[in-house]
């Protein structure tokens, strides 16, 4: 039965011993989302909630809001993300040499669409320490689930970036705009239920 201070203390010795370890805690929890959401509680609010925060390791719990979406980023340290309810769709980018930028706006450099994966309940991604991403909710519920990053996610040691959506350009990554961007897609949700949508 997952047990959330188990399952931190098992993530943070695991970051220790590599990315493996870790997918290996998270395939288990995940494994068992009627567990997860006895512990942690039934998802009803998107937003991120730090189940434990350090220098060592950071344990998320994210709950995206139906059709909601967060632009690319990068971690700069090891992901592992698992799936407990809902659907996750992640779009995975790459840089362009200097210069370059694929919206053909402004100046580089940017990045260009490289793949994608689509992730349902007990489903595990490992993202290693360069990889750019960025994450839809494509479905009309929320979907929720466990990530373990192998360092400190809300103040990295290194500096993380971000791109614009529109024009793919790099930005210095800013949490403040994580938070809003998962705020305005609750209150949209709300709304749409208020109207009966």
């Amino acid at each position: 039965m997952f047990q959330k201070d188990r399952f931190v203390e098992d993530c943070r010795r695991a970051v220790r011993e590599g990315q493996k370890a870790v997918r290996e805690i998270v395939l288990e929890a995940v494994g068992d989302p009627a567990g997860i959401i006895s512990e942690l509680g039934e998802p009803t609010k998107a937003g991120v909630f730090p189940l434990y925060s350090g220098d060592d390791a950071t344990v998320i719990n994210f709950v995206w809001a139906p059709c909601m979406t967060l632009l690319p980023h990068n971690h700069n340290m090891l992901a592992v993300v698992g799936i407990y309810s809902g659907r996750e769709d992640n779009m995975f980018w790459r840089r362009l040499p200097e210069g370059g930028n694929a919206a053909g706006n402004g100046p580089g450099p940017g990045i260009e669409a490289a793949g994608a994966d689509s992730m349902g309940p007990g489903q595990v991604a490992t993202l290693g320490r360069d990889i750019i991403h960025s994450v839809a909710n494509p479905i009309t519920k929320m979907t929720s689930a466990l990530h373990v990053y192998g360092g400190d996610f809300f103040n990295p040691p290194q500096p993380r970036s971000q791109w614009d959506h529109e024009t793919l350009t790099e930005q210095p990554w800013d949490m403040d705009h994580t938070r809003a961007v998962f705020r305005q897609a609750e209150t949209r949700y709300n709304a749409g239920l208020a109207a009966g949508v």
